[in-house]
């Protein structure tokens, strides 16, 4: 194994301020050529005033993990009473006990039926938190901009192609009104994403990305999840609903947006998508996760299956369809999108993601897996063996470049691919990321105009993907 270049080990570790927001808008600088988005005040100084709305996933509190220069520490929350409710509140309440860099959030909750209206007459802030509740949430974010309130929701927004025109209007309503509507894209922070965004656009790494084959895609990418898993340290209990697909989507429409969104931000960075005419779908399909009374009570708490999930019992069991493959092209590009969920992990394992964007030259792959143990590595495979020389001089050239922006990050040759190894510093996690995309919505919040013009049609394009794709597997094609 030859000796990897430069030693990370000696290298000074990084001072991260602001996590991996100010390393990807320093990325995409060399790595689009264009300066990163100065996110300063458009308009007078106004007091960011957070508004939860009926937090029907935990996505919700994590995006109060942390606390946020010039945002109140007052935080209304309109929901009706119920568990999910108290499971959030409980989660804002560990957060402000905890021993390390405690929160100090204060929630004022209006519990009442009709709660929704209530808060588009009471609006006591300016931004809406919006997380769960996947079927009706597209009509709370049309009717949050339309009462002039600021939009920040986990994914995914819609999921029937049904509703697509509604999330054109809420995107057009918000620009117009000069709001931002925002949707959580977690994966956009994790590290070894932005890296292989970075050695990509290098061809002198991969060379062109080839075209592919529907059997031989140049991009794939790959996610399991569990369903029974721990959040902050202490176990998520789903809601019922959660595995009623009508309601919550399936599995490409949910998790499956994070991927399908990552395809045109990495191989078209800073470009408009145009869903009508750069994107063909091809073929998908559809199969079931099959779980017990037993498990089903695990997860949820609940000892019966609820009415709703009658259609899908089948000899005693769930059949949850939580799982798709899609196949499809990105202006010309042969791309397959796989999201899956399992119902829980092995012990020691965790969920599992794969990204590999093939190349003239080379195949940039990030792994988790069992290797990896468990968390994404970032691999650079040239295609042929003649080719490994120049690819690992021009990987080496391109990480000496970047040490400036992510310091100590290194390369291995292993004689066979090259693995880029990143200095732990900036291995946030996942939960971070919501403090990470919280801080660059916030940005764009108090400048609407540094809101790239990209990204109101890379949600039409990913939207259109992910819920006409899952209508194409309900096809059985």
């Amino acid at each position: 194994m030859a000796a990897v270049t430069p030693r990370a080990a000696t290298s000074p570790r990084p001072r991260l301020t602001r996590g991996t927001a100010l390393l990807a808008a320093a990325l995409a600088m060399a790595i689009d050529g264009v300066a990163p988005t100065v996110q300063g005040q458009d308009r007078a100084v106004e007091p960011v005033k957070l508004i939860t709305l009926d937090p029907g996933h935990f996505h919700a509190a994590l995006i109060q993990k942390e606390m946020y220069p010039g945002v109140s520490d007052v935080v209304h929350v309109y929901a009706p009473v119920g568990t999910d409710l108290v499971a959030h509140m409980n989660r804002i309440a560990q957060f402000n006990e905890r021993a390390e860099r405690p929160t100090r959030w204060q929630l004022e909750v209006h519990s009442a039926p009709d709660f929704f209206e209530r808060m588009l007459r009471e609006r006591p802030g300016n931004v809406v938190v919006l997380s769960g509740r996947n079927r009706p949430k597209i009509d709370r974010v049309l009717a949050s901009v339309n009462a002039g309130l600021h939009v920040l929701a986990d994914k995914p927004w819609i999921v029937s192609s049904d509703d697509l025109p509604k999330l054109d209007a809420a995107l057009a309503t918000a620009a117009k009104k000069g709001l931002v509507a925002y949707d959580v894209m977690t994966e956009r922070f994790e590290i070894t994403t932005i890296l292989q965004r970075a050695f990509v656009a290098d061809t002198a790494v991969t060379g062109r990305v080839v075209p592919g084959t529907e059997r031989e895609p140049a991009v794939t990418l790959d996610s399991v999840h569990y369903l029974m898993k721990t959040v902050a340290g202490v176990p998520n209990l789903r809601p019922t609903w959660f595995f009623d697909t009508e309601q919550q989507g399936e599995g490409l429409a949910d998790v499956g947006t994070h991927l399908v969104d990552l395809v045109p931000w990495i191989l078209f960075p800073q470009q408009a998508i145009h869903y009508k005419t750069d994107i063909r779908l091809l073929a998908a399909e559809r199969w079931p996760t099959v779980m017990s009374r037993a498990d089903f009570k695990r997860v949820t708490g609940a000892s019966e299956f609820p009415a709703a999930l009658a259609p899908r019992i089948k000899d005693g069991q769930l059949q949850y369809d939580g799982n798709t493959s899609l196949r499809y092209t990105l202006r010309g590009i042969h791309t397959r999108v796989k999201a899956a969920w399992d119902f829980e992990a092995a012990p020691g394992a965790g969920d599992t993601h794969y990204a590999a964007v093939r190349g003239t030259r080379s195949r940039i792959e990030v792994r988790q897996g069992p290797e990896q143990k468990y968390r994404t590595e970032l691999y650079i495979v040239p295609l042929s063996p003649a080719d490994h020389a120049r690819v690992a001089e021009a990987a080496k050239a391109r990480v000496a470049s970047l040490q400036s922006t992510v310091r100590g990050l290194a390369i291995e040759d292993t004689g066979r691919e090259l693995h880029v190894i990143v200095p732990e510093a900036y291995r946030t996690g996942h939960e971070a990321h919501f403090a990470e995309v919280t801080r660059e919505f916030l940005g764009y919040v108090r400048n609407p105009k540094s809101m790239p013009a990209w990204e109101q049609s890379a949600m039409m394009a990913k939207y259109y993907v992910t819920t006409a794709g899952v209508a194409l597997s309900r096809k059985g094609k």
